[in-house]
């Protein structure tokens, strides 16, 4: 009987240390992104760069899948004042870069939306931009 206790600590002392060896992973709310440059000047095919951080360790993270963009004027009260967002390709690891016309000046609302290779759930953020002349 006693041999059988301890074989059954043994076993739950090595599951223990296994599961304590895995990786964390981390949650979905530990991300977020990041403009790189707040402000851009008025005018077209502006380039706006964001990054994605965790903001745990503070390391960027590369190879999120963005499916949800929208650039509007909804800090000036004006959300009706939408623009096309086009994707680029980023210049570094965990870097988004974004493609737009800043009609006019006045602060834009960039909002995201990313999968993180990984996880589950949903990095949702909206971002200020400033547009001046």
């Amino acid at each position: 009987m006693k041999t059988s206790n301890l074989a059954r600590a043994t076993v739950a002392a090595l599951l223990g240390v296994a599961v304590a060896s895995l990786p964390a992973r981390a949650e979905i709310k530990n991300y977020e992104f990041q403009l790189t440059q707040p402000t851009v000047q008025v005018g077209a095919d502006r380039i706006v760069t964001v990054r994605l951080v965790d903001k745990t360790t503070g390391k960027p993270v590369p190879d999120a899948v963005i499916f949800a963009t929208r650039l509007d004027m909804a800090p000036d009260g004006m959300q009706e004042m939408v623009t096309k967002v086009t994707p680029m390709p980023g210049t570094e690891p965990g870097t988004y870069r974004f493609k737009a016309t800043f009609s006019m000046a006045g602060r834009w609302q960039l909002s995201l939306g990313a999968k993180v290779q990984g996880e589950t759930g949903t990095v949702d953020n909206k971002l200020v931009v400033t547009a001046g002349k």
